[in-house]
């Protein structure tokens, strides 16, 4: 699963991650947590790509209140197309979900070690993401996202066995458009390269939400 993750870039380097003309300045986030505002990518109806805020844990069109986006943080990249929580998103409302960084807890002995990953060029990705609109009985408007998760790949495999989507930068078009078939998506949904990653351990700081300081991703 992804239940943190970071995102400490300048507003530059998400710009040209993800080919925008513009990004607001955003403030480094070094544990970002479910039912939080998080940036996402999504076409706008000129078919641009735009960078929007949404709150964290997909909230279903149908759904009868919010409390249910808490438990839909992540979608497996398996079965997404068939759950219901799910299906109408993954065909028409996927985005790119920015971050440079998530957590993984390793269970030991005694305790569960956060260890943390990134790209070895450390610089911003794209989770692959589904994003849904939801208003409630009393009219409000809310646009909620989740993360695809796949198997772990090589260097996941030993912490966790499950691991975020990361998408190739050149399979993010295929991955926004609206047309695309869902057998093309399904190939995207692949584990990431564990030679283009790296990890290491740092401290239980990050367990609790409310920090979000550079060290969170110290090394131990």
């Amino acid at each position: 699963m992804c239940g943190r993750y970071t995102l400490t870039q300048s507003a530059e380097a998400i710009a040209a991650a993800f080919g925008l003309d513009a990004v607001p300045e955003m403030e480094p986030r070094y544990n970002i947590a479910p039912t939080q505002s998080v940036p996402v990518i999504l076409y706008s109806p000129e078919k641009q790509r735009q960078l929007k805020l949404m709150r964290w844990g997909l909230i279903p069109s149908w759904a009868q209140d919010s409390s249910i986006g808490a438990r839909l943080i992540n979608a497996r990249s398996e079965t997404v197309s068939e759950k219901p929580s799910f299906r109408a998103a993954f065909r028409q409302r996927r985005c790119l979900v920015v971050a440079d960084g998530f957590y993984e807890w390793q269970r030991q002995e005694h305790k569960k070690q956060p260890y943390y990953f990134q790209l070895q060029d450390k610089q911003p990705f794209g989770f692959a993401g589904l994003w849904e609109h939801w208003q409630s009985s009393d009219g409000e408007d809310i646009n909620t996202c989740t993360i695809l998760t796949t198997e772990a790949n090589e260097l996941m495999r030993s912490i966790h066995n499950r691991m975020p989507v990361i998408l190739n930068p050149q399979d993010y078009t295929l991955w926004l458009n609206s047309a695309a078939q869902p057998t093309e998506l399904q190939d995207l949904l692949r584990p990431y390269s564990s030679q283009a990653m790296n990890s290491y351990p740092v401290s239980t700081l990050v367990n609790k939400s409310t920090n979000n300081s550079p060290e969170c991703i110290n090394s131990l």
